[in-house]
């Protein structure tokens, strides 16, 4: 097997693709919203809500003798080879921090070690499975789906279309039952029994019951509305909701549901992109998950507005008009501050940047922005203070208690195993969430 290692938002010499080149050939300057539709799979589910990924964003982009990545993480494969893209802020041969990333986002215990030497495709295959309660969490907050499905009845109480062809073959001699089909509106259908297929492959799963420990409500439901369920019809469900792949964008959640569970179950025997020249693969917004982990570290003292859930929006002005989502509003109303995670180094961290956050401290009338940067060089907190007056008058001076911050969070480097880097990056979460405690 042939695989490169590369960082997010980086240029790399297009020489150095040549043993990926089949890959490279069907991802080089495409957007993430052609891909999609291939078999890559994009987290979170609903790029437009995603912070800093759009469906017009590039996996590879060419400059010319180069190739630079983007702002996601995660996993290509095709055929033999194999494109790794790990996060920029991870040093040595294993990105933990990108796992520790995901672990604290999508809330799902260390029963796998991602870093261990298990191949891409299984690794791959466990994200997937790690995905699933967070994706039918979504999906179940609109209820279970329902629709109109066609079924069959062989019994005394005519109330449908009558079936012929399948009336002759079982009542023959007549007995007193007719075949016919009947269009109900239903519960147990199509996409409920794939749901429910992917529950009981998961159970199967020595971590399964844990995995699904989160969900066991959603669970519950799915179980009780499918009481159709057989075991053995598997294939004849994956293939029914392939043709039937949802398209209304009310039910965008469940689309997405629905995806994930046909690769789960199509992939459980045959791995990916074995036997033929599709590609695969998982891929992870970086700033997206950024912001989340940085959200289980303050989220108790801060308020999240939250662009993918469309929750906790604000205006600009006062006819409704200027839309915005800043990451963090902080609760304590007499000392306001406002939060902005960066996934970016401190120094990139610039120009429009600060005039976001500087208008979010205006419309809140908060004293102090903040930004809350992955940081690999220790480095010490960087305060600016707002200026007040013009050159023209020569009266420019610093505002007294106001201003910005660059809080960074450490990023342990040069560890020898995951628990050593899980070990040290949670000194530095008390280190993060002391200084906020201090200046709030």
């Amino acid at each position: 097997m042939k695989q490169l290692k590369i960082k997010d938002n980086q240029y790399e010499k297009k020489e150095s693709f040549s043993e990926v080149a089949s890959i490279v050939k069907r991802v080089a300057d495409k957007t993430l919203g052609n891909l999609q539709n291939e078999g890559i799979f994009v987290f979170p589910e609903s790029m437009n809500d995603a912070k800093d990924i759009t469906r017009e964003q590039f996996i590879l982009q060419s400059y010319n003798d180069k190739y630079c990545t983007g702002n996601v993480m995660g996993f290509l494969g095709m055929e033999s080879e194999r494109i790794v893209i790990e996060s920029r802020f991870s040093v040595g041969d294993k990105d933990y921090f990108f796992q520790y990333l995901l672990e604290k986002v999508l809330d799902y215990p260390n029963f796998v070690n991602l870093c261990t030497d298990m191949n891409q495709d299984d690794m791959v295959y466990h994200l997937l499975l790690f995905l699933f309660p967070y994706y039918l969490k979504s999906a179940m907050r609109k209820g279970p789906f329902k629709t109109y499905i066609c079924k069959k009845y062989n019994d005394r109480n005519i109330n449908g279309v009558i079936d012929i062809a399948r009336h002759i073959r079982l009542n023959t001699p007549f007995i007193g039952n007719v075949s016919y089909n009947q269009r109900e509106y239903s519960f147990d259908n199509y996409l409920m029994e794939l749901i429910r297929h992917t529950i009981e492959y998961i159970k199967g799963k020595s971590y399964g019951y844990a995995l699904l420990k989160n969900v066991k409500d959603e669970v519950k439901l799915i179980v009780e509305s499918t009481q159709g369920y057989c075991a053995s019809e598997r294939r004849t469900i994956i293939e029914e909701n392939k043709k039937n792949k949802l398209s209304h964008a009310y039910y965008h959640e469940y689309r997405s549901l629905q995806k994930l569970c046909i690769m789960i179950l199509q992939n459980q025997k045959h791995r990916f992109g074995l036997g033929n020249r599709r590609i695969y693969g998982i891929l992870f917004d970086g700033a997206w998950l950024w912001e989340e982990y940085i959200n289980t570290l303050i989220g108790e003292q801060f308020y999240h507005p939250m662009n993918k859930a469309r929750s906790g929006q604000q205006k600009l002005f006062s006819d409704g008009s200027g839309l915005i989502y800043p990451d963090f509003i902080g609760k304590n109303s007499a000392n306001r501050i406002i939060v902005d995670a960066k996934y970016k180094p401190i120094r990139n961290i610039a120009s429009g940047d600060y005039l976001q956050v500087l208008a979010y401290m205006f419309r809140f009338d908060a004293k102090w922005g903040y930004y809350i940067y992955p940081d690999i060089y220790n480095s010490d907190v960087k305060e600016l203070m707002l200026n007040q007056g013009v050159t023209f008058e020569n009266s420019v001076s610093p505002r007294e208690n106001n201003g910005v911050k660059k809080v960074g969070l450490s990023i342990p480097y040069a560890c020898d195993n995951y628990q050593e880097f899980v070990n040290q990056i949670q000194k530095s979460e008390e280190k993060l969430k002391q200084y906020f405690k201090e200046d709030l």
